[in-house]
């Protein structure tokens, strides 16, 4: 746990820089008065956690430095980490993963975001604890996705159902999943097409996917997840919503954490969207898509030296 710690703060460093390196410099022996609470309010603003997310962050910390009669301004720094750390904790939740049978885990997002690769890494994950993993190429209208799943597979040692370019993305998914379960596999991850998020036609083909699976085996996909781009900002916010509405997301993979300075995003996910992150991806390696930790993640963002048992 202290290696995947102290890689998280490593990746993490430049939004630590940009947002709590920030917030440390400015209240450095200031008062507590108004004006502080505005500056915070921009720093935080700036490091992407959201208009609505730090309108409430801010405004629970004017009411308990008023409650407690707080007068150290470096202390507001210590109930900020506490309240970033609850949102996260509040909306926490791990993959749902069943012992002694299938688990479907369908997974959305736009081109560019990491989901091929994410796909990969994950089923590395479940092969490296022993479970048969079966890959679905539903990602039909562009060749170059089949080929990117193959490629990873090969590498992975997993396999992939696929038909041609241009096929039924449904229909991929309809054989891997009976495929699936002839072979006893325990994992069945579907990649779908990089859609962009505002063609309707092309969100419904997403949905046909899910519908088609659902029909199949009652409980699946058991998971839903969306994997987006840290490095985008407050667009992935947009994105997490349409797909949310269309899909009913059950959690995200966050990728490209080592990247960016908007790490800070994680936050109004959390706390608008009530969608728990699942995974972070912090590097390009077959190693680095963990497991999100609100504990550890919190920790590391604020460059505390805890959260390493």
């Amino acid at each position: 746990m202290a290696e995947i710690f102290g890689k998280l703060k490593d990746r993490l460093s430049k939004t630590r820089t940009a947002l709590f390196g920030g917030l440390k410099s400015l209240v450095g022996g200031r008062a507590l008065d108004e004006e502080l609470f505005e500056e915070m309010e921009e720093i935080l603003i700036q490091g992407d956690l959201g208009i609505n997310t730090v309108l409430e962050l801010i405004d629970s910390l004017r009411q308990e430095v008023k409650t407690k009669g707080i007068k150290d301004s470096e202390e507001v720094i210590s109930l900020l980490k506490q309240k970033i750390g609850d949102i996260l904790q509040e909306n926490s939740e791990p993959l749902r993963m069943e012992k002694g049978q299938l688990n479907v885990l369908m997974v959305v997002g736009v081109n560019g975001v990491g989901k091929t690769t994410s796909i990969a890494k994950l089923a590395h994950k479940f092969k490296n604890e022993n479970k048969r993993v079966l890959l679905a190429a539903a990602d039909t209208f562009r060749a170059a996705a089949v080929e990117q799943l193959e490629e990873w597979a090969e590498r992975i040692g997993v396999e992939v159902i696929k038909h041609q370019e241009g096929s039924d993305p449904a229909a991929v998914a309809f054989d891997a999943l009976k495929a699936a379960q002839s072979r006893g596999a325990d994992v069945l991850i579907i990649d779908t097409a990089g859609r962009l998020q505002s063609k309707k036609n092309l969100m419904e083909e997403v949905k046909k996917i899910k519908r088609v699976i659902s029909r199949e085996m009652a409980d699946a996909p058991h998971e839903v997840l969306l994997v987006l781009d840290a490095t985008t900002g407050q667009n992935a916010i947009s994105q997490a919503k349409v797909f949310n509405e269309a899909l009913e997301i059950t959690g995200i993979i966050l990728t490209k954490l080592d990247g960016t300075a908007k790490g800070g995003i994680i936050v109004p996910i959390a706390n608008e969207l009530n969608i728990p992150v699942k995974f972070i991806g912090v590097g390009e390696g077959i190693n680095d898509l963990h497991e999100f930790d609100p504990v550890q993640f919190s920790e590391a963002l604020f460059d505390a030296e805890g959260g390493k048992n």
